[in-house]
């Protein structure tokens, strides 16, 4: 089974937010960059399908050159191939992402286009949507659970069925091959990469194409981190002087019978 997967360079945050001094990116100065989490369990279940029924599993991501790392952490994870729709580092918009990545994979001869069920940073969840209907193949969203169906001896009639919840009811989308399916983060713990997987991934060779994408007709007017609630802190007191004003608290509160 062919099966690419379709990946994202975003920020990565893991304490407070801050914003250029332009206030149109990310300040990522005292951090990095990374995937979304939805993206590298999509990369993960690709693996484990191939593993199952052989094949193999590409990597592909629209962005700048720097964009080349993520798609080696995810060869060393396990894809045996990653493609770079190289920009100049201008964000592209989910329309025209949707539509280099559809002109890239259109004819690739892929079983299955698997992406995350949003990004990251953006959280837009509209690219797999639309890449699904510039190619005018079946699209499952949101997907905890999925599974390749055998197909005939002749190969032919090769299905999958996929499930996630929806308000408390379990939905199951049986899908024909090829289709577009986005995952979410849970579906599986991806793995560590491996030694060996980290030696083959720095040695691979990034197949790298001058993305052609249009504008959308979005544009960016700023970024601001929203004003967090602002928080206040009493001392009752210090050793067993605190005590008389802690139990008046506790009284307040209603915790003292």
């Amino acid at each position: 089974m062919q099966i690419c997967v379709c990946v994202k360079r975003v920020p990565m945050v893991g304490g407070t937010i801050a914003v250029t001094g332009d206030g149109m990116d990310v300040d990522v100065t005292m951090s990095g960059f990374t995937v979304s989490p939805h993206e590298e369990c999509a990369v993960e279940e690709a693996v484990r399908i191939t593993e199952r029924l052989g094949g193999s599993v590409t990597v592909l991501t629209l962005g700048p050159p720097q964009a080349a790392d993520q798609l080696r952490d995810m060869l060393a994870l396990g894809a045996g191939r990653g493609i770079l729709l190289q920009t100049d580092g201008t964000e592209v918009g989910p329309v025209g992402t949707a539509a280099a990545i559809a002109a890239a994979v259109g004819g690739g001869g892929y079983d299955l286009l698997l992406f995350g069920n949003e990004a990251a940073d953006t959280g837009g969840y509209q690219v797999p949507v639309r890449v699904a209907h510039a190619l005018g193949l079946p699209c499952a969203t949101g997907i905890k659970a999925l599974e390749v169906v055998a197909a005939g001896e002749d190969g032919a009639g090769q299905r999958i069925t996929a499930s996630r919840e929806y308000r408390g009811t379990q939905e199951v989308f049986d899908l024909p091959l090829p289709a577009v399916v986005s995952v979410k983060e849970g579906i599986n713990l991806p793995r560590y990469p491996s030694l060996p997987g980290r030696l083959r991934a720095k040695r691979a060779v990034i197949e790298t194409v001058e993305a052609g994408h249009s504008a959308d007709g979005l544009a960016k007017r700023a970024l601001r981190v929203p004003q967090a609630a602002a928080k206040q802190t009493t001392v009752l007191g210090t050793g067993a002087g605190a005590v008389p004003a802690l139990v008046r608290l506790l009284d307040e509160l209603g915790v003292l019978p």
